[in-house]
């Protein structure tokens, strides 16, 4: 493939698109660079399908090298480790709006892999990466339907912002990326500062708008490259035997979709599925897949009509009804926060446990360490859709839709030096039939206010679905498994009755039009408030205590220059401090001391070993010390850890006084007064002053 380059300018800076310089036996190969951020992406697709292949193949690897940044890793080997958490999430943005473009019925195994070769620490690569793995595609001779492109819309100082900088997205009040076509978005990810949903609709179409020049530069990059796309025809189902199968199954899978409980449900379409295989069973002979998949689709079909055309949705509700919720909040004693929520047959067990800084998340990446200080764990054990399977890690779409909950959750919390705690929630989902993600954001909600956390206020989650037959358009709200499974879009969208937090929204169809995506964000927000309202019945605000179980975190500040003091050499006067408490201590620069422990008496005395360490003498005031060196002209008594002052020989005592060792000894106790500090800040002390006095009993 000889060289081409197309670059243009894009937000104010030159994006460049080259081929045929790398990587060049790939079936497709670009180089996007952007600022002094360059992404490597190649795409290779089988020409051989696998026998009994039945579904699409597609793997999405998207790395970050840590040499793109300069950076030599951090882990033991020193080579870069597995996928990262946020190299999967990328991997699943590439995924999700690329899947529905390859013909139907390809099933040939393919692997994309965008590598990011450069970081400059300003141009995020992510969506650089997106786009560059759709070029590879869309200049390869893979079937495909594209391009698309996708660009982070951020909004600073009320102006929107395509592809903000790393530094403008710490400011922006919205973070989401948006993929789409030419003709329309494909998928939106992403969190928001409490958005109306007027405002996240121009974010959207803003995005939508700003990534069309990075479409028409793969455009015409294909158009140089010139390649024809490889020939790929879907067999044609055989027309007698979809006759056949449809006349057989049809009716009896209309009845089933009816069932309204998932689990009787599939046992009536499984034994309508087995039926209609005996009944075909000698006259189309080893024909079973091909039975199979004409099965699906009179399934998909039959339901698809009933819900679009006679708005009647498999467990009989109507477009716009939440199923019925129950919550339970302390449900796990011992836990510093839990909850139980059930809505349908979708339950999540969720759990919040309160930490310090010692249990923060370090990530180690191109960008730098980050260290979290808020993590939501979800899990999806195989039991909660009656399934056996081996999982001993979270997959990609358990981390995936743990993080579209954490998202969501994060916009609640108090800011960190209001509520210094390190926070992890784990959503265990129990039972599924959709959106198990939205449970575990309504249940993270609750555990947060049960644990006590001052939350900005409650949040719920609803996954919307829709099915669209013709003209006839159905927008689901709160959606069930199948309905997500046979439908065209799903839409979760996340926050409270004043604004949204975070959405995710793919679609399966060529796009929606915006006039669509209005009316699932307002049947999205009645359906918010109507399981506010649910959730409010177990807890409508965040317990006034936290748990007798958690850490009490109490925080003291230190003027800076006394941060060392408490430190100490080599750090023995913070270690002493917490060898005699058992508290945890963490000392910021600032002089900030956060102090953590679940027993209030030994926090109480952390503070006052801390306090004495950093006291200064003042004139005047009368001190309990202990003899620490005795001189010929006097003695040095330590008033309090690490400070002393000189009682000199004529301090002693009222009458003259021959020598020191008369009055005192090394490691007597003994009541001075402070009755100066020198500009060198040395203290003079005197036991003479102090005679007959007593300290204050609550000294």
């Amino acid at each position: 493939m000889a060289y081409q380059k197309v670059e243009i300018e894009f937000n104010g800076q030159p994006l460049t698109m080259e081929t045929g310089k790398m990587a060049r036996q790939a079936d497709g190969a670009v180089v996007i660079t952007y600022g002094e951020t360059k992404v490597l992406c190649t795409v290779v697709s089988a020409r051989k399908m696998r026998a009994g292949q039945d579904f699409f193949p597609l793997t999405v690897n998207y790395q970050e090298k840590f040499y793109a940044g300069g950076k030599i890793p951090g882990s033991f080997f020193r080579r870069e480790r597995g996928t990262t958490e946020r190299e999967t999430l990328i991997c699943r943005l590439i995924d999700r709006p690329m899947r529905p473009l390859f013909p139907k019925g390809y099933m040939f195994e393919t692997q994309i892999m965008p590598t990011v070769i450069s970081a400059d620490m300003v141009n995020d690569p992510d969506t650089i990466a997106m786009v560059a793995a759709s070029t590879a595609v869309a200049i390869s001779d893979i079937p495909f339907a594209g391009p698309i492109a996708a660009v982070r819309v951020g909004r600073v100082d009320g102006k929107l912002i395509a592809n903000p900088t790393i530094e403008q997205q710490g400011e922006s009040d919205i973070n989401i990326i948006v993929s789409g076509s030419k003709d329309a978005v494909m998928m939106v990810e992403g969190e928001s500062d409490f958005f109306s949903e007027a405002e996240m609709l121009d974010a959207i179409f803003f995005g939508h708008k700003a990534l069309q020049p990075l479409i028409d530069a793969q455009t015409e990059l294909a158009k140089l490259v010139g390649l024809d796309k490889r020939e790929f025809i879907v067999a044609e189902t055989d027309a007698a035997l979809e006759a056949k199968v449809t006349e057989l199954a049809e009716a009896n899978v209309k009845v089933a979709a009816k069932i309204q409980t998932k689990q009787e449900r599939y046992a009536a379409l499984g034994d309508n599925r087995t039926a209609v295989k005996e009944a075909l069973a000698e006259e189309f002979e080893g024909r079973e897949e091909e039975i199979s998949a004409i099965l699906g689709s009179v399934e998909k079909r039959v339901i698809r009509q009933m819900v679009a055309k006679d708005r009647v949705r498999i467990d009989g509700r109507d477009m716009n009804t939440v199923r019925p919720i129950t919550c339970e909040i302390g449900v796990l004693p011992r836990s510093h926060g839990s909850a139980l929520f059930t809505r349908g047959e979708t339950q999540a067990l969720v759990a919040a446990t309160l930490g310090t800084k010692v249990d923060e998340q370090r990530m180690d990446n191109v960008q730098g360490m980050e260290f979290k200080k808020f993590m939501l764990h979800y899990n999806f054990p195989p039991f909660c859709v009656g399934e056996t399977s081996m999982r001993l890690f979270p997959g990609r779409r358990e981390i995936g839709h743990g993080m579209l909950a954490e998202r969501s959750a994060a916009q609640i919390l108090p800011q960190h030096e209001d509520f210094p705690y390190t926070i992890r929630i784990v959503s265990d989902v129990l039972e599924s039939n959709g959106s198990s993600s939205m449970a575990s954001v309504c249940g993270a909600s609750l555990a947060l206010m049960d644990a006590g956390v001052p939350v900005k206020e409650a949040i719920s989650g609803i996954a919307m679905g829709l099915i669209k037959e013709g003209d006839d358009i159905a927008i689901l709200s709160d959606i069930l498994g199948d309905e997500d499974h046979l439908g065209d879009m799903d839409f979760k969208v996340t926050g409270s009755a004043e604004g949204i937090t975070a959405l995710q929204m793919d679609i399966k169809i060529s796009g929606v039009t915006k006039e669509i995506m209005t009316q699932a964000l307002a049947q999205a927000k009645e359906g918010r408030i109507h399981i506010l309202g649910e959730m409010a019945k177990a807890i409508d605000a965040p317990r006034n205590d936290l748990s007798k179980y958690a850490p009490r975190i109490t925080s003291i500040k230190v003027k800076t220059d006394q941060v060392r003091t408490v430190i100490g050499a080599g750090g023995k006067n913070v270690r002493g401090v917490i060898e005699a408490t058992g508290c945890a201590i963490d000392i910021q620069d600032d002089g900030t001391i956060h102090i953590a422990s679940s027993d209030g008496d030994a926090a109480k005395l952390a503070i006052k070993m801390i306090r004495d360490l950093i006291q200064e003498a003042e004139v005047g005031k009368l001190y309990n010390g202990t003899v620490r060196k005795i001189m010929e002209f006097g003695a040095f008594v330590e008033i309090f850890p690490g400070t002393d002052g000189l009682v000199h020989i004529s301090e002693l005592d009222k009458e003259r006084v021959r020598t020191v060792t008369d009055i005192l000894k090394e490691g007597d106790k003994v009541l001075v007064k402070c009755i100066g500090v020198d500009r060198q800040g040395k203290i003079k002390l005197s036991r003479k002053e102090a005679l007959g006095k007593s300290l204050p009993e609550d000294a």
